[in-house]
């Protein structure tokens, strides 16, 4: 985080967070929330300051417990994820795989699809899902140790997860993803692929879709 932010919040240590005003769109686009409609679902509106992009982007932070915050200054401001807390998009120039608040992934732990054919993350940096405009190029680099592409991969589980989402099972191909050409830093290593249902992805993979406040119960005298 900026010096100045971890300033302010050592200044100012007791000023109350704040829910419903931002969410990070699927596609890694921040949603300033003016009616605070954030945790019912509200369309927000987008932010095109860079400025503004730079310090969110550098200021962004999850708390222990999966939820994932904007500092800003001493307000600490929870953010609706509406696919994962990052989202990475293909950068073939320098073969990196950068978020969308523009930090590289070093390494992938292990590759999860739902059932919607979306591809989601684990990496060193957190939970993340692959820009969907970039599937194509990843694709084409991903494969297993005996030449499996991932393209083929996501078109076997669509039919799998046909047959297993009525009774809610995830589906373990027990396959394993790497780039064999080494090109890809954050891909060097084989790592597991499955197949998960979207409505428990967020558990698997750690992290909270939509911070709600904390509820106080009434004390009963």
């Amino acid at each position: 985080m900026d010096q100045s932010v971890l300033d302010a919040v050592k200044r100012w240590p007791n000023v109350p967070a704040v829910y419903g005003w931002l969410s990070l769109s699927a596609r890694g686009d921040w949603r300033l929330h003016p009616l605070g409609d954030a945790q019912a679902g509200g369309p927000g509106e987008g932010i095109t300051n860079p400025q503004i992009l730079g310090f969110m982007g550098r200021n962004y932070a999850s708390e222990p417990d999966g939820k994932w915050f904007f500092q800003n200054g001493p307000q600490r401001v929870y953010v609706r994820l509406d696919a994962a807390p990052y989202v990475v998009h293909i950068e073939p120039n320098t073969a990196s795989l950068i978020t969308h608040n523009g930090r590289i992934v070093q390494e992938v732990f292990g590759w999860f699809a739902d059932e919607h054919g979306q591809l989601y993350a684990q990496t060193d940096l957190g939970a993340a899902r692959i820009d969907d405009r970039d599937l194509s190029t990843l694709a084409e680099v991903l494969q297993t140790p005996d030449g499996l592409s991932l393209l083929d991969a996501l078109e076997t589980d669509a039919l799998a997860d046909a047959r297993h989402i009525a009774v809610e099972l995830e589906v373990d191909l027990s396959l394993l993803f790497s780039d064999p050409s080494g090109r890809y830093h954050a891909l060097r290593h084989s790592v597991p692929y499955v197949t998960i249902l979207h409505e428990v992805l967020a558990d698997r993979l750690g992290f909270v879709k939509n911070p709600q406040a904390a509820t106080i119960s009434p004390q009963v005298s």
